[in-house]
């Protein structure tokens, strides 16, 4: 907008304004683009690099079907079995026997560290050239998965050069058979300081530069799991710094349950997603994020859907809320390990998706309709006043929502009035 002076503030003043302000304005922009602009995974699949063979994805949907047929092959049942509404249940059936039958991962992490436990040096050694092998396998597979990678040993002392020999032994098998694919991502564990990510970015350009792939093709997301990652020794919260140390490559912020509840003294029995000190971690982990484009995910339950009936619905019950409570809280992935958990996980996330679908539709036809993008105007009925804070929720709950399959292209655009492109915009746009 440019200035129009009344007489008392001169042209010179308002230069000398844009002249300090530009830098400013050039590093916010840099820093803080605005909400991410692809479709987050809902989850992050952990297998054990031993226990991973190519088919693996479409493996695990079959398991899933199978339990969810085996013990609640009808909506009433599996509406019992996690409390949700029989209607959404019924409303989400059909779309969630597809997801399991067509996409059931959609984020892949081969695991390389804790999940997998400790090997010898050439038993891990065959284990990462055979991850290569199994993520080129399932990258190539129909319904692949949207992102896919490893977690390999982390940075510290005692795991370094293990990490690294995995690293390249993984990074060396994927360039030998065609190149890294896309979305390929990795995540580096146990992180406690912004220089082991400022390290972790020279070694992946050195591995770039090595193996002749693209410069910033290796992408990864730091693992959130010790309390130093949250508050350094001399006060600070280092997660944003750690941001900066990355240079673009960060993709993610990942939770790490049970590492960073054990780290603050929680018993086994109460060591949950939702205990407090992983709630106030979560919470700055979020902060970290805003605006970044990072993306930010929970992370598991070891209450696994396994056993008779009675455990199964059990397990059920605790993943759904586990789900349910994250996206509430404005989290929306986190981490399965086993299949029968791609049952809630791929529920709960299209239940609640359809049941913003109707209210998002009304409210933003009303907004877009008398405001084109900007002011504030009231829903039909008058009782929610929408500005553009709200409205950039309400669309990236139709983006989520059209990412899930649980609206449509057409409908939204005929009833929002405008393009779906409009919407992935409005989303992801910096609040400034």
């Amino acid at each position: 907008m440019t200035h129009l002076p009344l007489g008392g503030l001169s042209q010179a003043a308002i230069d000398e304004l844009e002249l300090t302000l530009a830098p400013v304005d050039a590093w916010a922009e840099r820093r803080y683009p605005g909400g991410a602009t692809t479709d987050q995974p809902v989850h992050t699949v952990y297998v054990p690099a031993d226990r991973a063979e190519a088919g693996l994805c479409a493996a695990w949907g079959a398991e899933a079907l199978e339990t969810l047929d085996a013990n609640a092959p009808l909506p009433a049942l599996l509406a019992e079995a996690t409390g949700l509404e029989i209607d959404e249940v019924a409303g989400a059936w059909d779309l969630l026997h597809a997801v399991l039958a067509e996409r059931p991962i959609q984020d892949l992490r081969v695991d390389l560290e804790d999940g997998y436990g400790a090997h010898p040096d050439e038993v891990e050694d065959e284990d990462a050239a055979r991850a290569a092998r199994v993520l080129l396998a399932e990258a190539a597979a129909p319904g692949r998965p949207m992102r896919l990678g490893i977690r390999h040993r982390s940075l510290e002392r005692s795991t370094r050069a293990r990490a690294v020999r995995t690293l390249e032994r993984v990074i060396s098998g994927l360039a030998s058979g065609g190149g890294v694919p896309d979305g390929f991502v990795l995540t580096l564990p146990k992180v406690i300081d912004e220089r082991q990510v400022l390290a972790y970015v020279r070694l992946l350009g050195a591995l770039e530069s090595g193996y002749g792939l693209a410069p910033g093709s290796l992408r990864f997301e730091i693992q959130v799991e010790t309390p130093q990652a949250i508050l350094a020794a001399d006060g600070r919260l280092p997660l944003a710094p750690m941001l900066d140390a990355g240079e673009g490559r960060i993709t993610g912020l990942h939770f790490g349950t049970y590492d960073y509840t054990a780290a603050m003294g929680v018993g086994a029995a109460h060591q949950r997603a939702q205990h407090p000190v992983a709630q106030t971690a979560k919470a700055v982990m979020r902060l970290a994020a805003a605006g970044t484009g990072v993306e930010v995910s929970d992370g598991s339950t070891n209450r696994l859907p396994v056993g008779d009936l009675n455990e199964v619905y059990g397990g059920w019950r605790v993943h759904a809320d586990l789900v349910g409570g994250a996206i509430a809280d404005g989290v929306r992935q986190g981490w399965d390990l086993h299949p029968a958990q791609l049952v809630t996980r791929h529920l709960v996330n299209i239940a609640t998706s359809r049941r913003k679908v109707p209210d998002a539709l009304a409210r933003l036809a009303v907004y877009f309709a008398a405001t084109a993008g900007g002011g504030a105007q009231s829903a039909d009925d008058g009782a929610t006043l929408d500005e553009p804070a709200t409205a950039q929720a309400l669309a990236a709950d139709l983006v989520r929502a059209l990412h899930l399959g649980a609206t449509t292209v057409t409908e939204v655009e005929s009833r929002t009035g405008v393009p779906v492109a409009t919407l992935h915009a409005f989303a992801a746009r910096r609040v400034a």
